[in-house]
């Protein structure tokens, strides 16, 4: 009897022994800390207040209605979005589905088969018999180490980072909608200059035939100015491509056939926001940009789904029940004797699995890396995004300054040169090189402005386009880290 004991006690040992076990395997990946990742000596000026932070309807500060009407046309029929709220709902579904697997399953059936054994096997009553049979069933898995709710929380965290990023998304668009809405101004701006220009050209023109008539400019003049009437003639063209092309874009931004486009009238002159940046940039931004909450969500989410991991290494236990009728032949199927059921509870223990358990907890691990990866990687992209646009903000300020007085210049210097060629005091030569010089000052301008509006709406994006998160998006102050095995 104590050999026996002994011999149980041994092979008890071996068996434990050789249990699958999640040893040695853990996630490598941290998180950076905000607050450590300076932004304040790349941004020199402004008073850092907390009313910086763009309001959601942003684009209404642009001042122009017609823009505040295509953007709300974009987030109504934009068909990206239909795609990310079709990815919303389906992580919302499989949240649904493993939530429903933590609860006990209750389950009905019935089924009615004949058979004819084959002959021998039970004697003189091997005939065909039919067979009724029903039966409800009851099971429910105990969960006694909280798997099945970590999956449940990793598959919520995955559905609320796809609802965040499908609000990041219509945040998106409607940056997008208003860059293309001002490039097609620029557009606009840009062709008027090319009109002015052919105006001006063929005036010269005009002025250079009547002198040649008069035998004070040769033949030669008169080539230039044909030259310059047909330059002036190409970038008009090239100008109302422009126009064209942006009407297009902003087709496609709002989900409408090309026709939509040539609706859109003229956009009014915008005016850019000059926006500070708060002085806990860092740490205010982690609330204010949808892309930095969705990955936060993402890291919280696979946080759980090591957790689920690891408790498939443990004893599972399983309640189930199971009670039914069954008639064979032509005895009635609701009767006392057909009665049966059984009822117990059901334990399982990982020993041999060839590995499985965990190279699913090595992939867990790694997606865990991955995902802290990407959120590190979206914060430092981020903050230089922020500092980088803000900065050229500036910078444009000062450039703008200093170009108006070179228009200026220009302009002046073009009045004079006109005055003193009609004279007939200046050459031709002359009167064509300021007319060119006052064209290259004017579309310098003209660009740079069209970079304000731009760079003011891609700042206003930078620090998160509005986003404001509901209370079931918000995610604790540091998403949790799983404990090394």
């Amino acid at each position: 009897m104590r050999l026996q004991s002994l011999a149980a006690a041994t092979a008890l040992t071996l068996v434990l022994a050789g249990c699958a076990s999640s040893g040695g395997l853990h996630p490598d990946g941290k998180l950076l800390d905000p607050s450590a990742l300076k932004a304040q000596r790349g941004i020199v000026e402004g008073t850092p207040t907390p009313a910086t932070w763009p309001s959601q309807a942003w684009w209404s500060g642009l001042g122009d209605p017609q823009l505040d009407a295509l953007i709300q046309e974009a987030l109504a029929g934009n068909p990206g979005l239909a795609a990310a709220d079709a990815r919303a709902r389906g992580a919302q579904a499989a949240a649904g589905y493993a939530d429903a697997a933590r609860k006990p399953q209750l389950g009905l059936g019935a089924s009615v088969a004949g058979a004819k054994p084959p002959a021998g096997l039970l004697g003189d009553n091997a005939h065909f018999s039919i067979a009724k049979f029903g039966y409800l069933s009851f099971n429910w898995g105990l969960d006694l180490w909280g798997g099945q709710r970590a999956a449940w929380e990793a598959a919520l965290g995955q559905a609320r980072a796809a609802e965040v990023e499908a609000r990041a998304a219509r945040i998106e668009l409607s940056g997008n909608v208003a860059r293309a809405y001002a490039q097609l101004g620029y557009a606009f701006d840009q062709h008027d200059l090319a009109q002015a220009e052919l105006d001006r050209a063929g005036k010269a023109r005009e002025l250079t035939a009547q002198r040649v008539r008069a035998g004070l400019d040769s033949q030669l003049q008169l080539k230039q100015g044909d030259g310059e009437v047909a330059s002036a003639e190409q970038q008009l063209a090239v100008a109302q491509r422009a126009i064209d092309a942006a009407r297009s874009a902003l087709s496609v931004l709002l989900g409408k056939g090309p026709d939509r486009g040539l609706d859109i009238a003229r956009p009014q002159p915008l005016a850019p926001e000059a926006l500070a940046v708060p002085s806990d940039l860092p740490v205010e931004l982690l609330g204010h940009r949808a892309d930095l909450v969705a990955a936060r969500w993402r890291v919280e989410a696979s946080s759980h789904d090591i957790a689920a991991a690891k408790t498939e290494f443990l004893p599972n236990v399983k309640l189930g029940a199971m009670a039914g009728l069954l008639s064979m032949g032509g005895n009635p199927l609701l009767r006392a004797s057909s009665l049966f059921y059984q009822v117990g509870p059901s334990l399982s223990l990982p020993i041999f699995d060839g590995g499985r358990l965990r190279a699913n907890l090595a992939g867990k691990d790694a997606q865990y890396d991955l995902a802290v990866a990407q959120y590190n990687q979206t914060l430092v992209g981020a903050l230089n995004e922020v500092a980088d646009d803000y900065a050229a903000q500036q910078s444009l300020t000062d450039q703008v300054a200093a170009q108006q007085r070179a228009l200026d210049a220009a302009s002046d210097a073009w009045r004079l040169a006109e005055q003193r060629y009609r004279a007939g005091v200046g050459s031709y030569l002359e009167a064509l090189s300021v007319r060119q010089q006052l064209l290259v000052a004017e579309q310098r301008m003209a660009a740079l402005k069209a970079q304000q509006v731009d760079l003011s709406i891609q700042l206003i994006q930078a620090l998160g386009g509005g986003y404001r998160p509901d209370a079931m998006h918000q995610t604790a102050s540091k998403p949790s880290i799983p404990a090394h095995s």
